[in-house]
C-alpha cells in the first residue's frame, strides 16, 4: 500500500510542477504578446511523452503562419534559457491550436461560443457519451448545447471545435 502511496505523490508533484512551468510560461508569453499585439496565446501544456513538450498555442484572426510561430518561438526561447526554471530538458513547440482545438479554458468557451462543438463524456448521457451541438452558455459547472442541453463540466472529458467535412 505504501507504494502506491509513493507513486501518487510522485505524480502529483509531477503535475504540480507541470502547472507551475505552464502558469510562468503563461505570464512570459502575455508579457511578450505587445511585441506581436495580433497573437492570442491559446494556451501552454508542459507534458510529458517520450520526451519532455513545453507546448505554447497562438493563433490571430485569419490564422497564424510560420513566421508568427518562429518570432515567438525565438523571443520566448531567449527568456526562458535566461530564467532557467525548468528543470528538464524539453523541446518547445510555438503553433496553432488547430482548427479541432480542444476548449479548456473559460476564455475559450467565451471565444467559441456560438460555435458548434464536438463533446466527449465520460459516461454517457441520455444513451450518448459524444455529443455535438452549438455552445450556448458556460458557467464553468455547467456546459450548454442548443440552449437546452445542460451538461455538468465533471462529466465532460473533452469539448473540441466541430469540424464539417
Amino acid at each position: 500500500m505504501r507504494r502506491a502511496s509513493l507513486c501518487d505523490a510522485v505524480r502529483i508533484e509531477r503535475e504540480t510542477m507541470s502547472a507551475k512551468i505552464e502558469e510562468r510560461v503563461e505570464e512570459i508569453v502575455q508579457d511578450l504578446l505587445p511585441v506581436q499585439p495580433e497573437l492570442e496565446l491559446v494556451d501552454v501544456e508542459y507534458v510529458r511523452e517520450r520526451d519532455w513538450y513545453l507546448r505554447v498555442y497562438i493563433d490571430k484572426e485569419g490564422g497564424i503562419d510560420i513566421e508568427d510561430c518562429r518570432m515567438l518561438s525565438e523571443h520566448l526561447e531567449e527568456i526562458l534559457d535566461r530564467e532557467d526554471f525548468i528543470a528538464d530538458a524539453y523541446i518547445l513547440e510555438v503553433s496553432s491550436p488547430g482548427l479541432d482545438r480542444v476548449l479548456r479554458k473559460a476564455r475559450d468557451f467565451e471565444r467559441e461560443h456560438g460555435k458548434r462543438v464536438d463533446v466527449a463524456l465520460y459516461a454517457p448521457l441520455d444513451g450518448k457519451k459524444n455529443l455535438t451541438g452549438e455552445l450556448t452558455g458556460y458557467d464553468g459547472n455547467v456546459l450548454i448545447l442548443d440552449d437546452d442541453v445542460r451538461i455538468p463540466m465533471e462529466q465532460v472529458s473533452q469539448v473540441r471545435l466541430h469540424i464539417d467535412f
